[in-house]
């Protein structure tokens, strides 16, 4: 058995979305299971509305998912004379022929066609009048008249498709470009991809490339197509689902781990698991469980999963990810001990980094901004001599440690006769700003104990 060798073939039309993700990640995720190779092209071919912008996009996306590739990115433009050299080969070997008939020629045959009740479509006409390529004419495959072409699919299974209702159709332009179906036929055989999964958006053209594949004497791939993407109205995902580009959702705080995990989820599984790290969807991930249903996309249920990818992680490893949008706050925090500290506190309620960085913000502050009602309710003129004399037991500690910050709020509870939340809430204020913050003894110690001293101090002052 051949090794597999799988590709993405993305247009630079636009940046990386959701489907184009999920088709990558698939292609992506059999080549590392299986030891093959993935391949990333360029599909550029549509000259006037590709961009570099796209391009660099498309990569920066794909890096940031962690889905790397073995070779590329080719570029189909760049592979011109290659696909020349197969449309002559198919030219000479009867496969293919020129055609001279303007588009108003083809315009009245299908107008003819239209009126005896009959499929609108090239009547074949220079078929077998053996010209030869001049300024104007295009290049047409010789499709059967008869019979049918079936489409083999490990998702859908066979699809046939009547060959009467083909019409020689166009292989190379008539300004000499090729046409998308002979590019990616070309560039797959060439490249010895053997293995192709993509929306079923494509399936209408596979039996044209398969044709162009038999006609070329060429082995056809395993092909896989794949539903589309829905939103939970089962319509075609579009922005008001969510379905937004990869590089919104990096801004939006999410994990790749996470993005990852719910897409995949998207079109295949793997009994009723749902939390997959990357190592196990390459260790799990296989061709026999891709569905054939359409995924539906739910963004409250992505938001959870990756919550739950923000709590899998260590924190040195969140913090990496975190510091970009720290920085979108104006806050220039650093990868240190201290940052560590802070995402420890704060993982467990964080369903974003987005989440977390504004969670964060109280900790990087001078002075943290006080919420009106928090203080009102909470810095009143009875909490300042309990704010006052907390404030002076944990200066005085001598190690500043869970077990001696409990010593010391033991004390204060019962020197005041107060239960745990009605000191804790006051501090909470007086150390956040707001009443809604990581547990308490966790965000003292990350906070420090100077920080920590100068902050109620100055809450009671504010009484």
């Amino acid at each position: 058995m051949k090794p597999v060798v799988t590709r993405f073939p993305p247009s630079p039309t636009g940046f990386l979305h959701i489907g184009g993700a999920r088709t990558a990640l698939f292609n992506w995720l059999y080549a590392r299971k299986t030891g093959g190779t993935f391949i990333l092209r360029i599909e550029d071919t549509d000259e006037d509305r590709s961009t570099q912008e796209s391009v660099d996009a498309i990569l920066d996306s794909l890096e940031w998912l962690g889905i790397d590739w073995d070779e590329g990115p080719y570029f189909q433009t760049r592979r011109k004379e290659i696909h020349d050299r197969h449309i002559e080969k198919l030219v000479e070997s009867g496969h293919a022929y020129h055609c001279s008939c303007t588009p108003e020629e083809i315009d009245a045959m299908r107008e003819h066609a239209r009126a005896k009740g009959l499929k609108p479509m090239y009547n074949g006409r220079c078929r077998n009048r053996g010209l030869s390529k001049a300024p104007g004419t295009v290049v047409r495959l010789k499709t059967p008249d008869s019979g049918v072409t079936v489409v083999p699919d490990i998702v859908k299974g066979d699809t046939a498709f009547q060959n009467a209702e083909m019409d020689d159709f166009i292989i190379r332009r008539s300004d000499g470009s090729p046409m998308y179906n002979l590019a990616v036929v070309v560039d797959d055989l060439t490249m010895g991809i053997n293995t192709i999964i993509r929306g079923d958006d494509h399936l209408i053209n596979t039996p044209k490339q398969i044709l162009i594949y038999q006609a070329l004497e060429a082995d056809l791939p395993v092909f896989g197509h794949v539903p589309m993407v829905l939103g939970p109205d089962k319509a075609r995902l579009s922005k008001r689902h969510g379905a937004m580009s990869v590089s919104d959702y990096r801004d939006m705080g999410y994990l790749p781990d996470a993005v990852i995990n719910y897409l995949v989820r998207l079109g295949w599984s793997h009994g009723d698991q749902e939390f997959f790290t990357r190592n196990e969807l390459i260790e799990k991930f296989d061709l026999k469980h891709l569905g054939r249903s359409a995924g539906m996309f739910d963004i409250s249920k992505m938001i959870a999963l990756n919550a739950k990818h923000i709590q899998a992680k260590s924190a040195s490893e969140l913090v990496f990810d975190l510091l970009p949008h720290l920085r979108q706050l104006g806050i220039d925090a650093a990868e240190d001990r201290f940052t560590c500290q802070v995402v420890e506190t704060l993982q467990p309620r964080s369903k974003t980094l987005v989440d977390m960085a504004q969670s964060a913000r109280f900790y990087y502050v001078d002075e943290p901004e006080m919420d009106e009602k928090a203080a009102a309710k909470f810095l009143t003129p009875e909490s300042r001599d309990m704010l006052n004399q907390t404030a002076d037991a944990i200066d005085a500690v001598s190690e500043y440690t869970q077990p001696a910050l409990e010593e010391v709020f033991k004390q204060i509870m019962a020197d005041f006769n107060l239960g745990f939340g009605k000191i804790a809430q006051p501090l909470r204020v007086a150390v956040t700003g707001t009443t809604v913050s990581p547990g308490i003894f966790e965000m003292l110690l990350a906070l420090g104990k100077d920080k920590t001293v100068q902050r109620i101090r100055r809450a009671a002052r504010l009484v």
